[in-house]
């Protein structure tokens, strides 16, 4: 069978399962789009900006545990796109970037566009490559999804001369579609494991990072119930217990619960499934000691690199969390019986406390109440993103996810992340409310992507919380230079006017009344919809205003 190098792609991408690419065209793969309108099994999502393709391309991936696809071109495309790939490095996300490059005789001449593709991703990727040779494309494609989803998933980028893209090869048979590979534990592991939990007396876990499926899931949920052992989350994994759990005790993340981050001090035994273990989800290196921690600590991660890299572990366990928690799950409790259950009781009223909608606010619109109502009104399976600033507090801490693969946000705080990622989520599951929180600035980073969301019949919320602020930023600088504003204010368009430029549905909310009226219209109109929410700038987050932290800074 005679294929160009560009209809090979296509080829290859089919026989792994791929139904959506995101990308912006360009001129170097020209040869692929044109195979694409031959295969109908894929559609191609024309984003408006490289950035947000891979974003999009993030989320799918995190959705489906399969590689999420995006397609830029060389030079500038690829450049644009560099914030994804770090978003899926740092995620654990499986993602393929392909890239076109210059034709091979213009190499090494600073041509138009020509960069170095594996100085500028090798060390945002768990592969990077270049195919010169059109009759590889089904190894080394085949070969990209392979690398992706195994171990710990990550990012892949192949670079597509373009003039490669054009040749005819001879093509006998495809590579089957690829399984991937995890690791699981050893039996004499799990007995280590179930002695240390044995003999622990208030131990705790610490679950999140990627390899999880509804499955795995579903049987962390029994393993918590049968041992009684308190689960908390690390920083953007909330979905993966139900916070209705009796056992869920909240988020290790970013504003933790000083309870929660006292009681991880506290716990004698750490069981850490799936987590890095970074610096959001030990609160900056703190609530354990580098290297040693004075809690015994086992750590369960898919990748052997990752265990000892900063904590040096009791008990280090390569798995990946299908194949840990299917072990777990089947563990038998102490024969002598749970010692620490008033340990789980004590931690859940913590996190029942703290996740009450009862901040206080200093305007009228007070976000944890607009949390309160969402808890009560969306349905389980609603899936919510975001990007980057302060105004992610507050739905980490008050909304309470209940169902697997209803967070979908960058453990690399990305601002720009929640509209792209909101607008992969509606495509992938129309049936399903996508809704994206978002401040002005986080924003306005990605908000031409609107446009990618009418054109492909994307439904999306958007809940933009308007300051008029880098809050993030703003209260790190009065940290450490009160009375000093320097950059952090932010000039914002009228938001109501660009919704409707843009064809959506839009409201405006002053005063938390107003919200529940603004929701529900906008989610009934079957359409995209931003509802703006005005909020002061005092409220940094639900524990600190503007004016205590320049207090606490004199």
């Amino acid at each position: 069978m005679q294929r160009t190098g560009g209809q090979l792609i296509t080829d290859v991408l089919i026989q792994q399962g791929a139904d959506r690419i995101f990308g912006v065209p360009g001129e170097s793969f020209l040869a692929v789009l044109d195979a694409l309108v031959d295969a109908p099994q894929i559609e191609f999502i024309a984003a408006k900006h490289e950035g947000s393709a891979a974003f999009m391309a993030d989320a799918d991936g995190k959705l489906t545990g399969r590689p999420g696809l995006v397609l830029v071109t060389r030079g500038p495309g690829a450049s644009n796109a560099y914030s994804g790939i770090h978003v899926a490095y740092q995620d654990s996300t499986p993602l393929i970037m392909l890239v076109g490059l210059i034709g091979r005789d213009d190499t090494e001449r600073e041509a138009f566009q020509e960069f170095d593709l594996k100085a500028i991703f090798g060390t945002q990727t768990k592969w990077t490559a270049v195919i010169d040779d059109a009759a590889r494309i089904p190894e080394l494609l085949t070969r990209a999804f392979q690398v992706a989803t195994s171990g710990r998933p990550g990012p892949v980028v192949l670079g597509l001369p373009e003039d490669m893209l054009r040749d005819v090869v001879d093509v006998k048979k495809l590579p089957p579609r690829i399984t991937p590979v995890q690791a699981s534990p050893a039996a004499t592991q799990l007995v280590d494991l179930a002695a240390m939990l044995s003999d622990a007396s208030s131990p705790l876990i610490i679950a999140g990072g990627e390899t999880w499926d509804e499955d795995a899931c579903n049987n962390l949920a029994k393993f918590a119930a049968t041992w009684k052992l308190p689960v908390a989350c690390s920083f953007r994994s909330q979905d993966r217990l139900s916070a209705l759990h009796p056992c869920y005790i909240g988020d290790a993340g970013l504003a933790i619960n000083p309870d929660l981050a006292q009681r991880i001090r506290d716990a004698d035994t750490i069981l850490v499934l799936g987590a890095r273990l970074g610096d959001c989800t030990t609160s900056g290196y703190t609530l354990l000691d580098v290297p040693v921690s004075t809690q015994k600590l086992i750590h369960v991660h898919p990748d052997p690199d990752e265990i000892g890299r900063v904590y040096a572990p009791d008990l280090g366990i390569c798995s990946g969390m299908k194949n840990m928690l299917a072990a777990l799950v089947d563990m038998k409790v102490p024969q002598d019986g749970i010692t620490w259950s008033r340990w789980t009781e004590a931690a859940r009223a913590d996190y029942l406390e703290w996740s009450t909608p009862n901040a206080a606010s200093h305007g009228p619109v007070n976000l944890s109440k607009i949390m309160g109502y969402l808890n009560e009104t969306l349905p389980e399976d609603a899936i919510l993103t975001n990007g980057a600033g302060n105004y992610t507090v507050w739905v980490h801490r008050f909304y309470k996810h209940r169902q697997y693969r209803t967070q979908v946000a960058p453990t690399s705080g990305t601002m720009g992340y929640g509209l792209p990622a909101a607008i992969a989520a509606s495509l992938r599951h129309p049936d399903r409310l996508s809704i994206c929180f978002a401040g002005d600035g986080c924003f306005q980073m990605t908000l031409q992507e609107l446009a990618t969301a009418q054109q492909f019949g994307a439904k999306v919320i958007v809940m933009l919380c308007n300051n008029g602020i880098y809050g993030t930023i703003r209260m790190h600088q009065e940290k450490n230079y009160p009375y000093r504003v320097s950059g952090t204010d932010i000039a914002s368009p009228d938001f109501v006017a660009l919704a409707k430029a843009y064809g959506l549905e839009v409201a405006r909310v002053e005063e938390t009344g107003q919200f529940a009226d603004a929701f529900e219209v906008i989610k009934s109109s079957g359409k995209s919809g931003i509802i703006e929410i005005v909020t002061d700038p005092e409220d940094l987050t639900p524990r600190n205003s503007l004016s205590q932290i320049r207090g606490n800074a004199k």
